[in-house]
């Protein structure tokens, strides 16, 4: 049923409002359409009388099956019978979420991949991100005879770096179920059968990060990204650890500021030796 509401701005024609849109009557003119609702949603299940809300999380890349599972409830006003009848039925469900081995590796590795993620303080975005470069790893058939725990710490790994979010190998291997040796084969795989654009890691990005975690002052910060700038030009980084050379940038940039850090503390923090670190030292004296 079409009401008049108001005028048209063009022609100051009555306008009527047919749906959710508003036309003027004379010349067509299209006032005002789609319009929001924006009060809650309810819906009528008799049986739930806590969370009347009708929507749900939204989607998401981090689930095999993007967050659209349906759960059995559980409710403690069914006793005996009925309460193992739902039990019985919420084990045949789950087991029947599961149709073939693929989805029991993704179901595995998204888990663990979600796990790395919360545990280095990485963004959702690059956890989907991750969780979109397994399924690809996993349409190529990369996955025979290597790990999950490997490929979903890789994973994690490439897309740091796609990304430009400075994390070391050794960063993950801690929090991570995968070693070294199985992270590092499976990012190979990755970078050689899918051509990840990464390129080389600038110590530069591990700067802000050590420097925070050392707590030295804001000047030893700028001093050290203005050293890694100079290093770069001296060709002193090509071949060399990125996080090792911002370490050392940092101890060489306290020195010259006299703050008190010493070789040990600065290599501890970016999981390098302090022999690779005062290798970097001598090379940044004028």
């Amino acid at each position: 049923m079409s009401t008049t509401v108001s005028s048209c701005p063009e022609c100051d024609s009555p306008v009527e409002r047919t749906g959710s849109e508003s036309v003027c009557s004379q010349c067509g003119l299209v006032v005002g359409e789609d319009a929001i609702d924006r009060g809650p949603e309810w819906r009528s299940f008799d049986d739930d009388d806590t969370e009347r809300a009708r929507t749900g999380a939204p989607l998401t890349r981090s689930r095999h099956d993007r967050g659209l599972s349906t759960e059995i409830g559980r409710s403690t006003r069914l006793k005996g019978r009925k309460r193992r009848q739902l039990a019985r039925l919420r084990r045949e469900h789950t087991r029947a979420q599961v149709s073939s081995k693929r989805e029991r590796n993704q179901i595995y590795s998204f888990t663990e991949i979600r796990r790395i993620v919360c545990s280095l303080g990485l963004s959702d975005a690059l956890r989907d991100r991750a969780c979109v470069l397994f399924e690809s790893a996993q349409q190529a058939d990369l996955l025979q005879g290597r790990s999950l725990e490997g490929f979903a710490a890789a994973t994690v790994y490439a897309t740091c770096r796609t990304e430009g979010v400075a994390r070391t190998v050794e960063e993950l291997c801690r929090v991570a179920k995968a070693d070294a040796n199985e992270l590092r084969a499976a990012y190979d795989a990755l970078n050689r059968e899918l051509g990840l654009p990464t390129g080389p890691i600038d110590p530069r990005e591990y700067v802000p990060r050590f420097a925070t975690e050392l707590d030295v002052p804001d000047a030893v910060r700028q001093c050290a990204e203005e050293l890694v700038c100079e290093a770069r030009e001296r060709n002193l980084v090509s071949g060399r650890n990125p996080a090792g050379v911002a370490a050392a940038c940092l101890y060489t940039a306290a020195r010259r500021q006299d703050v008190d850090l010493t070789q040990a503390e600065a290599a501890a923090v970016a999981d390098v030796t302090p022999v690779t670190l005062r290798g970097t030292y001598s090379d940044l004296q004028p």
